[in-house]
């Protein structure tokens, strides 16, 4: 007597969990007239592939050294310098000044507020 009262409960349950599977697949993919599956609603279109190329990398190394040359502590300016070229891809030329050539690279600040780039 008591497996006829589970067996109700179970075809239940059963049906209802493949209704859930059956209402979540329908929500994902839709049917074109042809009768084929298209492609979920929910996928945004490929991004247009940009038609000029990026600009191509600075020798960082070679802009640095021009840049630190006449500096009082060259290690300390080299890497620094190297670090916003990196970031930057622009080092501004001359041994100090020039910044407004390199938005990003005169804009870099330390943590305490201070520039970072020399």
């Amino acid at each position: 007597m008591a497996i006829s009262k589970n067996v109700p409960a179970s075809i239940f349950l059963i049906i209802s969990f493949l209704l859930i599977l059956q209402f979540d697949y329908s929500d994902e993919t839709s049917m074109n007239t042809n009768g084929f599956d298209s492609a979920p609603s929910s996928v945004p279109a490929p991004a247009p592939v940009p038609s000029s190329p990026l600009p191509p990398k600075i020798d960082c190394g070679e802009r640095c050294s021009e840049r630190c040359k006449l500096s009082s502590r060259p290690n300390l300016c080299h890497r620094a310098c190297g670090t916003c070229c990196a970031r930057c891809n622009c080092v501004p030329p001359g041994t100090a000044g020039n910044e407004d050539v390199c938005p990003c690279y005169a804009n870099m600040t330390t943590h305490g507020g201070r520039k970072k780039c020399p």
